[in-house]
């Protein structure tokens, strides 16, 4: 279930986020498939949907065009998103945007035409059968827990990046936007709660700056860059980042 959960989250934090939504780094065909095959296990959306979702939240951030804009609150930014059609401003500002890079993207297109099936093979079954097959767990156990519970955790750990991280926290670096430093949804996400630095600096592959910060993604991205499969990771150089402190920041960092 844990296993099933980090790959899951990859499949979100390494791939539809910071790869095909930000375009922060560049990965060969082999990493693209993996983290394909992971996001479905996400069933959060398929990697078009999702990257087009997160742009508009990106240059729209609280505004009525942004997908979960978090001025309408907590509940809303967290899941009340998805049980409301889109604001209009989404759908006639969405129109405008550029996403002929996704739409070129043969891995992207693949796993939109066959979201549906790839779904139910990563999400689901996958998780049921290995466990219930190799080491003899029940089926009912697999497929609550490996299935179902790692399911539930991981869409309200991504949610909660919506929601917990556009309130509560710390802005160091820019503190006239809503996203924060939270470190607990950091913890959870597996590194996407720096969200201050994030939407200050969304071109950056670590999604925060590096040191001695939990960022198990960016640890993921740099061990795919030893192994060939990453190049072009961008980053914010130290100056900027400590120009953007003195500039905006709240002084808490």
């Amino acid at each position: 279930a844990y296993f099933c959960f980090l790959m899951t989250a990859l499949g979100v934090t390494a791939g539809a986020h910071r790869l095909w939504s930000h375009r922060s780094y560049k990965a060969k065909l082999p990493l693209r498939i993996f983290l394909a095959a992971a996001n479905s296990m996400a069933f959060q959306n398929d990697i078009y949907e999702w990257s087009r979702d997160h742009r508009m939240h990106h240059k729209y951030s609280e505004t009525d065009a942004d997908p979960h804009n978090a001025s309408r609150g907590f509940f809303f930014a967290h899941i009340g998103w998805l049980f409301v059609r889109k604001h209009r401003d989404v759908i006639e500002k969405g129109r405008k945007l550029d996403f002929t890079d996704l739409l070129d993207d043969p891995v992207v297109m693949f796993q939109r035409k066959y979201y549906k099936s790839s779904v139910v093979l990563m999400c689901f079954v996958i998780p049921t059968f290995v466990p219930w097959y190799l080491w003899g767990e029940s089926l009912w156990n697999a497929y609550f827990l490996a299935s179902i519970l790692r399911y539930t955790i991981s869409l309200n750990v991504t949610w909660l990046v919506n929601s917990a991280a556009h309130m509560y926290g710390n802005r160091p670096y820019n503190k006239h936007i809503s996203p924060r430093q939270n470190t607990f949804v950091a913890l959870g996400a597996i590194g996407e709660g720096f969200h201050n630095y994030h939407h200050t600096f969304p071109f950056d592959y670590s999604a925060s700056e590096l040191g001695l910060k939990f960022n198990p993604t960016t640890w993921f991205i740099d061990f795919m860059f030893w192994l060939g499969l990453v190049t072009d990771r961008k980053q914010a150089p130290k100056e900027m980042i400590e120009a953007r402190k003195e500039r905006s920041g709240d002084g808490s960092a």
